[in-house]
């Protein structure tokens, strides 16, 4: 249950901006669970410089659009593990509800039905500070699905990387 000081959405997203820019290169998961909130929430709060949403009703071209940008690091989060992955999206197909990525170095079965925002996002990496490029997917609960980085640390995004980044946020840009 969230602090009771922080049911009001307008001082919510006040005191989660305050907190992230306490230490800006913080895991954002982190951050929703010491604010007791679900991590959609945190994103959303920071909005505007750091975060864009995207038309989520655009799931499956955003999530196709992943090909073209090459290997990318993947990371998928549940209650009690977080899977690391690197690897390139393609070989796609539907079944059932599921989008299918199955190539060589990813192999996901999406559940599209319980998909339900995507943003892009960037901020200092929490592993050395450089700056990370991603797209995070939330279902209904407002729980990360999955997150795709461009960038993860190492070194900061190349003006390539960062044209890609920007283009598909205002192709898929949510109006």
């Amino acid at each position: 249950m969230p602090h009771p000081a922080l049911t009001i959405a307008e001082d919510r997203y006040t005191a989660i901006r305050q907190a992230f820019d306490a230490d800006r290169s913080q895991m954002t998961l982190m951050l929703a669970r010491q604010m007791q909130l679900p991590e959609v929430e945190v994103i959303r709060a920071l909005q505007g410089d750091l975060a864009h949403e995207l038309d989520a009703s655009r799931w499956e071209q955003i999530i196709r659009a992943f090909e073209a940008l090459g290997n990318v690091h993947v990371i998928v989060s549940n209650g009690a593990v977080t899977l690391e992955a690197f690897g390139q999206f393609g070989k796609f197909s539907l079944t059932d509800g599921f989008l299918n990525v199955q190539t060589k170095s990813l192999d996901m079965h999406i559940r599209t039905w319980e998909l339900a925002s995507v943003f892009a996002f960037r901020k200092p990496s929490h592993t050395d500070g450089r700056e990370a490029l991603s797209f995070q997917f939330f279902d209904r609960r407002g729980d990360c699905a999955f997150k795709v980085f461009l960038t993860f640390g190492g070194h900061d995004p190349s003006p390539e990387i960062l044209e890609r980044y920007e283009n598909l946020i205002r192709q898929f840009v949510k109006q």
